[in-house]
């Protein structure tokens, strides 16, 4: 196994304690359905930059200081593309600029209240938004492209790619699952000049095959939940014959921190996220107890939590530890743990949770805890036998109900029907010789990918946008966990339609008319300008 000291420096600190076998890896994954153009409170938009604001600030926050101070090979950051794409528009970043605006001028109304605890909780809203506003306009007013492609210079992130509009691909129909793989990655590629050769597969959802698809794409890794791996996750696996590597989440140490029952967020000194003041717009109590309503809970006191946050660091840092020890022993060589969480815990679900990230990942080599991403793990020799993985992801019961259970029945077959219709128009329109996803077109072109041929078909480009927009995996889990089920259900049939009318326009040879709705649904959701429609693998599976 490679040595891989140096990668959390100690500052010339000895480690406090003894070095433990083995790797800890800290997996996140980042993501937001497209919600620009669709609703802005209390579902849409709001949700984009509450996140922005109070999670991917502070947490890249974190990833800067650390760089800054020499720590490299922190954690895996999965960025899905739809949210960077997000990140990176114009106007989301104007918009986001005037909601931290906002957000401080309804801090400074606050600050002025009768009330003593709504005061204080003004004053408290005012110097964070005062921070965010200048962390914005220092870091954030170019999108955050720029922020991801200063981190992976650092070498402190690995970064992980994914399908193009994160669809539940299992599900999807293979053709469109290569093409979203595809482009994803092309994506990635366009925004910060570094192709992923890792994946977080959306709801770290598997069938078996995409080891193959994984492999074609230059895929060398990918999460799966801990109980795909049968709970035996001290090891990457090799999956079905391939050389593609299957991470699984280790769920005992994961669950420490968030599980569907308990977790540090749920400490009675920590702020609630569930309980609003109407008045004010902010959250200004802490969660007092489990079974407390929301008008009893007691007023948020930030005093009350760095002892807890410490004793929660140190609570987590002994269960790597342990676990660790335990199964290094358990399979005769130095193991790995893998912890796996939605980016989003840290600071929008978790008030707390970025400062909680921060001492810990300073904390872990101290305790003699070696810290690594998915690719030093692989790199290392964390790698065990092959394994042949079964149908998967990380939702209820670790199976796909969420995706295609009796509640969202009516989104599987409106996926399959569009599906159907999109490609069925497709396939009449693109040319025969489609260019590479890495492949410039104006090279495909001069290379005489057609001669005879049009350029980029715009139309097809949309019906493609459109497709994968009402495929996105966020529409049936909000719909199975009712979470704004109503929103999910109008923006799925919103995007099914708008495929629709497309490709009826265009299979009744009316090209101008199709054109036209492509053109408007294009400036509805201006989004994944890079798409190339011609870039679909064909129907029978040789080259177009």
């Amino acid at each position: 196994m490679t040595a891989s000291a140096g990668r959390t420096p100690l500052d010339g600190r000895a480690e406090s304690r003894p070095r433990v076998p083995g790797q800890f890896t800290l997996v996140l994954h980042s993501h937001l359905p497209w919600l620009l153009n669709h609703g802005r409170w209390p579902v849409g938009e709001e949700w984009l930059y509450q996140s922005w604001a109070h999670c991917y600030q502070p947490v890249f926050g974190v990833l800067r200081r650390l760089a800054a101070d020499g720590f490299t090979d922190q954690l895996s950051l999965g960025i899905t593309p739809v949210l960077a794409a997000q990140l990176d528009d114009p106007a989301a970043t104007s918009a986001m600029y005037e909601w931290l605006a906002d957000w401080q001028l309804r801090a400074m109304e606050a600050a002025t209240h009768d009330d003593a605890d709504r005061r204080a909780s003004g004053h408290r809203e005012f110097r964070a938004a005062a921070h965010a506003l200048a962390d914005f306009e220092t870091h954030w007013r170019h999108g955050g492209s720029p922020q991801i492609r200063s981190l992976l210079s650092t070498g402190v992130i690995e970064l992980l790619g994914g399908p193009l509009a994160h669809p539940f691909q299992p599900l999807l129909d293979d053709r469109l699952r290569r093409f979203s793989l595809d482009e994803g990655l092309a994506d990635a590629q366009l925004r910060w000049g570094s192709r992923p050769s890792g994946i977080w597969a959306p709801e770290c959802a598997y069938t078996p095959g995409m080891e193959r698809e994984y492999a074609a794409a230059g895929i060398g890794h990918f999460m799966v939940d801990g109980p795909t791996l049968h709970g035996d996750t001290a090891l990457g696996r090799p999956v079905a014959g391939s050389d593609v590597v299957a991470f699984g989440r280790d769920l005992s140490v994961s669950y420490r921190v968030w599980s569907p029952k308990s977790g540090y967020p749920g400490h009675a000194a920590y702020r609630d996220f569930h309980t609003y003041d109407h008045q004010t717009g902010f959250k200004p109590y802490r969660v007092t107890g489990k079974n407390v309503p929301g008008e009893q809970k007691k007023p948020y006191d930030p005093a009350l939590t760095d002892a807890v946050i410490d004793r929660h660091v140190d609570e987590f840092v002994d269960c790597v530890r342990d676990r660790l020890i335990a199964e290094s022993e358990r399979i005769g060589r130095p193991a790995l743990v893998v912890a796996a969480f939605d980016t989003e815990l840290y600071g929008h679900w978790w008030h707390e949770g970025p400062i909680w990230l921060e001492r810990l990942l300073r904390r872990l080599p101290e305790a003699g805890v070696d810290v690594g991403t998915l690719a030093t793990a692989r790199r290392d020799g964390y790698v065990g036998e092959p394994v042949d993985l079964g149908d998967s992801s990380w939702g209820s019961g670790k199976d796909w109900r969420v995706w295609e259970g009796p509640q969202v029945q009516h989104l599987v077959q409106l996926n399959r029907e569009v599906t159907e219709t999109a490609l069925g128009a497709l396939d009449k329109r693109l040319p025969p010789h489609p260019p590479r996803a890495d492949e410039p077109v104006t090279r495909w072109l001069s290379a005489g990918g057609t001669t005879e041929s049009k350029p980029r078909d715009l139309t097809a480009d949309q019906i493609l946008r459109e497709t994968l927009m009402t495929v996105q995996s966020d529409w049936p889990f909000m719909v199975s966990k009712d979470t704004a089920a109503g929103y999910a259900q109008d923006r799925a049939y919103k995007h099914a339609h708008a495929t629709r009318e497309i490709c009826a326009a265009s299979d009744a040879g009316h090209d101008d008319e199709a054109a036209q709705l492509a053109r408007g649904w294009r400036q509805a959701d201006n989004v994944f300008g890079a798409l190339d429609a011609r870039r679909l693998p064909p129907r029978d599976g040789s080259t177009r």
